[in-house]
């Protein structure tokens, strides 16, 4: 059994300014997923510049950020929003969304792209692999804030929580989204791949990913599990994204019709 190390969520104070561990996971993901789409571009010969990867990069941060903040009020808090509308806006208390962030990055890709004259899977195909980046920062954030911790359990690597041993899920989650999801895609998308195989792959991948960790780790309190003792919300927005995923990349692969 591990100890839990209490670290102070805020990484640096300047004054009445507080900067929060979580804040810099955010800062980290941006910037690597900038970093490593620029060597994509060059590496693929893309038609990309530095500066339409930062734009890309600026509108997939407003994404993530808007819905992220929105998901999680509609998706984990709708009770608490209707009672209490500005929990909106009210995004030092915490709580960010996924699965609303990958709905605002879509919608920011259609915004995106109707402006720079580019398809949406080509964007999404583009993204898709830097995005594992932010996610694994996210998952450190979440570890480092203590949050988001698994089911009781004796396995040796479980650190003790409030005096009960739990699964550290937000180090699954660090190692299935980040680093494999990471190594998968970026060894698959190493070479030119069909449209819409590298966005079905993230997708299936993802979604798979956190169905299985959704088995340890516990649900929101205020939320609980929606069935049997096993179905979360997670999962529920998860599977569809193994659908998804598994679709685009038939779609991907079908022989084309002479």
């Amino acid at each position: 059994m591990l100890t839990f190390p209490e670290i102070d969520p805020v990484a640096l104070e300047l004054g009445p300014l507080k900067v929060r561990w979580y804040g810099l996971m955010y800062l980290v993901g941006f910037v690597g997923g900038w970093w490593v789409a620029v060597r994509r571009a060059k590496q693929l010969a893309l038609a990309w510049t530095e500066d339409q990867v930062s734009d890309l990069l600026f509108f997939v941060a407003l994404g993530v950020v808007l819905g992220g903040r929105v998901g999680y009020v509609l998706f984990y808090s709708f009770d608490a929003f209707r009672a209490d509308p500005l929990l909106l806006v009210r995004v030092w208390e915490g709580g960010m969304s996924f699965h609303g962030g990958l709905l605002g990055v879509l919608a920011a890709m259609l915004w995106y792209g109707r402006g720079a004259g580019r398809g949406f899977f080509e964007l999404t195909d583009f993204i898709a692999p830097v995005v594992p980046i932010g996610l694994g920062a996210g998952r450190l954030g979440n570890f480092i804030n203590g949050e988001l911790w698994g089911k009781a359990t004796d396995v040796p690597w479980a650190f003790l929580v409030e005096g009960a041993p739990r699964h550290p899920t937000q180090l699954y989650e660090l190692l299935l989204e980040g680093v494999v999801l990471f190594a998968v895609l970026n060894w698959y998308g190493r070479t030119r791949r069909p449209t819409m195989a590298i966005s079905g792959l993230f997708a299936l991948l993802y979604g798979a990913f956190r169905c299985l960790v959704e088995l340890w780790r516990l649900p929101d309190a205020h939320i609980g599990y929606l069935y049997d003792g096993w179905l979360t919300m997670g999962i529920v927005l998860s599977l569809p994204l193994v659908l998804v995923g598994a679709m685009l990349l038939h779609l991907a692969h079908r022989p084309a019709r002479g």
